[in-house]
């Protein structure tokens, strides 16, 4: 599913247009990410969090080459699935 067809989705089952569900979805992304900047976990009870992790500086393999490369030091995202969307996913 792209954002177009997502922003669509959450159109038609929440009854906006698709600019407001575009301005929604937009908004819901922004505070997920400021949270996940600020090192906060976003946890949307039933569906999942979203866990903001460190990596430490590492060395890499660059697949093509083969030759070994320097890896910084970066934070990332995790997405831990919740009890209710593993349950529509499964059953």
């Amino acid at each position: 599913m792209t954002k177009a067809e997502l922003v669509s989705a959450i159109a038609d089952k929440a009854g906006l247009n698709k600019a407001q569900a575009r301005e929604a979805l937009d908004a819901f992304i922004a505070s997920v990410s400021h949270s996940l900047r600020a090192g906060q976990e976003v946890r949307l009870v039933g569906f999942g969090s979203f866990v903001p992790v460190k990596r430490a500086a590492g060395l890499a393999r660059n697949p093509k080459t083969g030759e070994a490369v320097r890896r910084p030091a970066q934070t990332t995202c995790r997405f831990r699935v919740g009890d209710g969307l593993k349950g529509v996913l499964n059953g």
